[in-house]
């Protein structure tokens, strides 16, 4: 038996290396190999590489949609032949197992049996991180071809998804590296964001999937595969290492499971200690690098809340070959870096084979692992339906701080107070200990519970906005409900149409991420000493950015629900448009109404709006036309005006110029986007332009988004973000008028002129810094008196509030501020916060968002948040015959604060 068995084996292993030697290696279809220095494939080579590795019996190529560009996106499936004939039996088990409904332990236990490990790999996220998209070709290429034992095994026991990130930007990043013909001058100073719209940041884009292949790529791990494992190549490793990747430092986000902790400690194991089995110093982890585990939004932490072992490494490497510079600290073995490297020259190809490794150890664990990691996503899923079906409690820093001060008050009034184990040097670890009866009376708080559903009303005022936040969660194949009929919860009604969102889910941890704050714990790198930055946001509760209106409900409920398909996109629900004689009023508290307003002026339809912002229009037959069209589309409200309304002012286009430079601005290509969604016409401008003058010839509108005006200080090097900037005569003359930054002394006085002739500019974050180039009576807020008597900005140990959501005041009146209500989140990351002078009010200056309280913070990190107080967060100005706006909040922030979007829309028209 043994020896038919040895026979069969090495039949197959014949016919695998018979078939492998017909496969096209890397050099024999790219030219060179992969990693040769001074060499990038495009992803046209590239795609047509994966068509050639699909003729294999060991893959399945799937295309999984269309970039932002129009190419079609890639993702290779490679396992063992009799897994690729299975492949939709695994995938039903994998989605079984990830949803967890419906199984007991033991029927789990059969499924993990029988079910192939599913690990995702991708690459070539970030573009000019060539090593990610070079090492995804290699690493196919071994897996399709290799025999050995190793590799067998990982065929036999993994479904591997490998997918390509970002295709419209390797094509670019390649095509402009290579255009060089002397190989020691190709660089990768691209002219342009590497993404259409949002380059870098399209890493910052999965809870929200604004873009195509952010789409294309949550609804492989999220709705059709839920793989245990998902891997996300970067770069650059820190200074003086090869590479960063897990475990990661904290802090970890507080309400995903713990499983999720342990198991990426389990794989970083497995991976550092292949490169130290292989003789690869210069891994890093934990404190070695900045990478934690908090923040909700990008390919490798969004899987965290979906009960997913979520891997990154950036590692350093590059076509040019560069030199791994001395860091002393580094070179000290330590938890962090066990086996450093010293300093010594770094070629293409080295970062190649510790990618390839580090795929293998990954494989190699999700194979020796296979049973544990399936039935692990189950248990994982399984808590989160066992957490929301009952009473459950997270324990949030602010609960704990809360029994501390509950302790403090009771020791300060009662002195007798018991339950303290006192302290000293050798208290054994219980010099923090106090009365349990404090666990119950606080922690377990009735008040404190964990939501077991949320609800969103369809009689809110912006309707659509809110089915765009389920549209994100669906994508995110979050299990959504939605009442065919009306039905009440604790006494209140709502309407068919609703949504319903219950925390009995396996993707729990995403639903509560989505809707209640985040509490981002105090994190200093000693006491008394300055913040740690967080790895991105502090805070970002999806619900609260796009001012979605919801019903936290504490106790279990049902209704005539149905459940959407997973991964449904839905419609907003159709509106009538009424027969109107004279004309039509459209309500502003709808961001879509912004749409049909800029579809009614391309269509020629004079639109105006009331003293309370309200647009009305015409009646008509154009107009009738294209309100038709958004009633049934866009859902927004339109009434019948039996009379025009008194006080009318045109609503007219405005000529608008978005600043931008080279190598693209990511707020300005997100906002690019936001622009071409709400359907009004831009053109970017650059800082040549700018000094040029003339503006108000062409422009009505300037939008300087943060990042754009420089502090009146001395002006900074301005080098391209990932590198030098590229020399005039090295480009084209297409982007030769992309150079430069805006400048204090040719910038700033033409941008003065354009105001005093009538423009409109709005600036945001730190481009209100042109507040201060004019002279204008404001000063900043956040500043003390030091020992001369002077003002100087606090310091970190005083005041820090990184990315987080705080609850603002507005002017409701200005009609700057039309269609908002009178408090509302802001989207605040070390933003400015002003203070008028003497002279404010002769200005003209009025203020339309500030800070009213001592606690504004409503989401993330607010480190003396006191100081706040009385601040103004936005304010305009006549400055001349035109108006300056300056908003320190970031109103457009990533496609997601839907909720101040209209803070810029209401100064877009005449």
């Amino acid at each position: 038996m043994a020896r038919k068995f040895y026979g069969m084996l090495s039949l197959l292993l014949s016919a695998a290396t018979a078939w492998a030697q017909t496969v096209p290696s890397p050099k024999e279809h790219f030219g060179f190999n992969i990693g040769d220095d001074y060499q990038l494939a495009t992803y046209t080579q590239t795609a047509a590489y994966f068509k050639k590795l699909a003729a294999s019996d060991r893959t399945a190529l799937v295309d999984i949609g269309m970039t932002e560009e129009g190419r079609h996106q890639y993702m290779l499936i490679v396992s063992a032949p009799e897994n690729i004939k299975a492949l939709n039996r695994y995938k039903d088990i994998s989605q079984k197992l990830g949803h967890a409904l419906g199984l007991t332990d033991e029927t789990a236990r059969q499924l993990s049996a029988e079910g192939k490990a599913v690990v995702w790999i991708d690459g070539g996220l970030h573009a000019t991180e060539t090593v990610g998209a070079h090492q995804l070709i290699e690493t196919m290429y071994q897996l399709v071809t290799r025999t050995d034992a190793e590799t067998m095994n990982i065929l036999q026991n993994d479904i591997i998804l490998l997918a390509h990130a970002n295709p419209d930007g390797q094509e670019l990043v390649s095509n402009w590296y290579m255009r060089t013909a002397d190989p020691k001058k190709r660089a990768l100073n691209i002219p342009r964001l590497y993404e259409k719209y949002v380059g870098h940041d399209n890493n910052r884009d999965f809870y929200m999937m604004n873009m195509k292949e952010s789409q294309n790529i949550s609804r492989q791990l999220f709705v059709e595969w839920i793989p245990q494992i998902m891997y996300n190549h970067h770069q650059r490793g820190p200074a003086g290492s090869v590479l960063a990747g897990p475990p990661y430092r904290d802090p970890f986000n507080h309400i995903y499971d713990p499983l999720i902790v342990t198991s990426i400690d389990a794989v970083g194991a497995a991976m550092n200690n292949r490169l130290n089995a292989e003789n690869k110093p210069g891994y890093t982890q934990r404190n070695g690098s900045t990478f934690s585990t908090w923040w909700n939004g990008g390919l490798r932490t969004t899987p965290y809340f979906h009960n997913m072992v979520g891997l990154l490494t950036e590692i350093i490497g590059g076509p040019t070959p560069e030199t791994v510079p001395l860091v002393p600290d580094r070179l000290i073995p330590n938890g962090a870096t066990p086996n450093p490297i010293v300093p010594q020259e770094w070629h293409f190809r080295q970062s190649i084979d510790y990618s390839v490794s580090l795929n293998y150890a990954v494989l190699d664990y999700a194979a020796r692992y296979r049973s544990e990691l399936l039935f692990n996503i189950y248990r994982m899923g399984k808590n989160g339906i066992d957490r929301g079906s009952a009473d459950h409690w997270t324990f949030y820093p602010r609960y704990v701080d809360s029994i501390r001060t509950a302790y403090k008050f009771d020791k300060k009034n009662d002195s007798t107070t018991e339950g303290e184990t006192g302290g000293g040097e050798f208290s054994f670890g219980k010099e923090d200990t106090i009365a349990t009866k404090y666990y119950a009376g606080v922690l377990k708080n009735p008040d404190y519970r964990d939501a077991r559903a949320y609800i969103i009303s369809a009689d809110q005022p912006d309707f659509p906005t809110a089915v765009k936040f389920i549209n994100a969660l669906s994508r995110s194949g979050i299990t959504i409900h939605k009442a065919s009929a009306p039905f009440s919860v604790d006494g209140k009604q709502y309407p068919a149409g609703s949504y319903v969102v219950k925390t009995a889910q396996a993707f729990r941890p995403h639903v509560i991420d989505m809707f209640e704050p985040q509490d981002h714990p105090n994190d200093f790198q000693y006491v008394g000493g300055p913040p740690i930055r967080p790895y991105d946001a502090a805070g970002w509760t999806l619900a609260y950015q796009m001012g979605v209106q919801f019903d936290r409900i504490l106790t279990a409920f049902d209704g005539p629900f149905a459940q959407l398909p997973y991964g449904q996109v839905e419609s907003p629900l159709s509106t009538t448009l009424p027969v109107a004689k004279k004309g039509y009023l459209i309500d502003p508290a709808a961001n879509n109404a912004f749409i049909a307003v800029n579809d009614l002026l391309k269509a020629g339809v004079k639109v105006s709006r009331t003293d309370k912002g309200v647009f009305y229009v015409p009646a008509g037959a154009k107009s009738e036309s294209v309100l038709s069209k958004a009633t049934t589309e866009l859902g927004i409200l339109v009434s019948a005006a039996d009379a025009v309304p008194a006080k009318l002012k045109a609503a007219t286009p405005l000529r608008i110029g978005i600043w931008n430079t080279y190598g693209g601005s990511i707020p300005a290509g997100w906002l690019s986007w936001l622009m071409e969604q709400y359907h009004y016409s831009y053109n970017f401008l650059y800082s040549q332009e700018v000094d040029k003058g003339d503006l108000r010839k062409k422009y009505d509108m300037l939008i300087f988004v943060t990042g754009a005006i420089p502090d009146t200080g001395k002006p900074k090097k301005s080098d391209y973000w990932f590198g030098k900037l590229p020399k005039p005569e090295e480009l084209s003359d297409e982007f030769k008028p992309w150079l430069g930054r805006i400048n204090k002394d040719t910038s700033i006085p033409q941008l003065k002129k354009f105001l005093e002739a009538g423009g409109k500019i709005v600036t945001i974050g730190t481009s209100t810094n042109l507040a201060y180039h004019l002279q204008l009576p404001v000063e900043n807020a956040l500043t003390e008196k030091n020992k001369k008597g002077e003002l100087k900005p606090l310091p970190g140990t005083k005041y820090y509030i990184p990315g987080s959501l705080l609850i603002a005041d507005l002017d409701t009146t200005a009609a700057e501020n039309w269609g908002m209500p009178a408090k509302n989140d802001v989207y605040f990351d070390r933003s400015p916060v002003f203070r008028f002078t003497d002279g404010a009010a002769g200005a003209g200056m009025r203020k339309l968002i500030w800070f009213s309280t001592e606690t504004p913070l409503h989401s993330g990190w607010a480190w003396g948040q006191q100081y706040l107080k009385g601040g103004i967060a936005a304010f305009s100005v006549p400055v001349g015959a035109g108006t300056l706006y300056a908003f320190g909040p970031e109103i457009t922030f990533r496609g997601q604060s839907h909720g101040t979007f209209k803070l810029l829309f209401n100064q877009l028209y005449k």
